[in-house]
């Protein structure tokens, strides 16, 4: 049976869901971030008569955007919303968290108390994590490559097999990586060119079966082979991460290798690129040395790419 692990990082919280000893699904929460099913308690800020649409904003001083507000509601008045949907950072704008009117939270199953907490199978997070730092995922005889827009992600399938066994061979991997990057929104998928409408349909009857048990709405494949795909948003996927926060990304990865760190020593020396020593917050290294009952030294190498921060434990 599927099961949500969770894994309490330094900055940010991961989740796998696991089956049977193999990733099915991820998710990513950053310290301090609101997300969907949370419920706040928060003061209606703006409201235009006769709508049910406003802002309204929290004690700490968060503004969300807010619906389904009961009619004879002022401005002024407190009233407990539920997320819908966390803020989103893109290219030049920042996009508000939504919320609506409740009365109480339905919570997220992978973040409730009931789930397994622990650290993850070594190699299940890390290739998760590369693959959307990339962008790109390999499959035999062909490649998926993911792109971020404001508008959606794009998906395009390249390869060297015919059109239709590339588009039916890219199907299951695209389904698997589309809960991996734990993708929302609009979807935009570019199958190959396939000349016969019995060809498409196969491919389009194959998508479907992959996506039975994943809520979305979906066009048919037209003649250029483009596939649009609508599902439920409530938050930046990992690949919208990357997208907008790349640097923050890979800091909070470096922290997560210098805390798994192998060896005996008092001390482990993390070594980044400069860009991401920039990044850390005091209290992070502060957490590490906690976490690990270690001195902690941090040196920079521009040499080192941003992804790939090197951590070692020193005997002395």
């Amino acid at each position: 049976m599927a099961e949500w692990l969770i894994e309490e990082g330094i900055g940010e919280t991961r989740a796998l869901l696991i089956e049977n000893g193999t990733p099915l699904a991820a998710k990513l929460l950053w310290s301090g971030e609101l997300f969907a099913g949370q419920s706040l308690d928060a003061k209606l800020t703006t409201k235009k008569a006769g709508k049910r649409r406003g802002t309204v904003t929290t004690a700490s001083g968060r503004e969300l955007l807010v619906d389904h507000l009961p009619s004879n509601l002022t401005e002024g008045e407190e009233l407990t919303v539920q997320v819908t949907r966390a803020a989103i950072a893109e290219r030049g704008r920042w996009k508000r968290a939504q919320a609506r009117a409740s009365e109480t939270g339905e919570g997220q199953e992978w973040l409730s108390g009931a789930q397994t907490r622990g650290n993850f199978s070594r190699g299940h997070w890390e290739d998760i994590w590369h693959a959307a730092s990339a962008g790109e995922v390999l499959f035999t005889g062909g490649s998926l490559a993911f792109n971020v827009t404001p508008a959606m992600t794009l998906i395009d399938i390249d390869g060297d097999d015919d059109p239709k066994a590339l588009s039916l061979a890219a199907v299951p991997v695209l389904a698997q990586w589309l809960r991996l990057f734990d993708l929302g929104g609009n979807i935009g998928i570019d199958f190959p060119s396939i000349e016969a409408k019995s060809d498409r349909r196969e491919v389009d009857e194959a998508l479907g079966a992959a996506l039975a048990d994943w809520s979305h709405e979906r066009t048919a494949m037209n003649g250029f082979g483009f596939v649009q795909l609508v599902a439920r948003l409530e938050g930046p996927s990992l690949l919208h991460r990357f997208a907008t926060s790349r640097v923050g990304m890979c800091a909070r990865f470096a922290l997560r290798v210098a805390e798994r760190a192998e060896g005996v020593g008092p001390a482990v020396l993390l070594t980044v690129h400069p860009a991401l020593k920039a990044k850390l917050k005091p209290e992070w290294p502060e957490e590490l040395a906690r976490r690990t009952g270690r001195q902690v030294r941090i040196e920079t190498d521009p040499s080192l790419a941003l992804e790939a921060p090197h951590a070692q434990i020193l005997e002395e």
